[in-house]
């Protein structure tokens, strides 16, 4: 079996893995961040352990071509942001301060000051 049979090659920004909702590149963030193939298997539980060796094979044989692809996909992802924060206008103030408040409660809960199954939200 080819490497390449575990993939659907949809267009130039998008190569999932066959019979999941998962795309190369979303695999291939956790390890580039330096994730293990066991700690990337606990953000897609669903994914088999054979699928996520496949996308990390697929990427050492052909790194250039798949880092041209996240190059790509990287670029396709920052325009839509700045095409979705030029109409959206008071909703991504919304949006913006709850990410903020998400952050600021990840916070208090890794410092010890929260936590979220006994304390209550002020």
């Amino acid at each position: 079996m080819d490497v390449r049979d575990h993939f659907d090659f949809i267009d130039e920004t998008s190569i999932r893995i066959k019979g999941h909702r998962v795309y190369v590149d979303e695999v291939l963030e956790q390890r580039l961040q330096g994730k293990e193939p066991e700690e990337i298997l606990r953000h897609f539980p669903k994914l088999p352990l054979e699928k996520i060796y496949a996308t990390l094979l697929y990427y050492e044989a052909n790194k250039t071509e798949v880092e041209a692809y996240l190059e790509r996909v990287k670029q396709k992802k920052k325009r839509l942001d700045q095409e979705w924060r030029q109409t959206q206008g008071p909703t991504l103030v919304l949006v913006e301060e709850r990410e903020r408040l998400r952050k600021a409660r990840e916070k208090r809960i890794a410092a010890g000051e929260f936590d979220p199954i006994w304390d209550e939200p002020a």
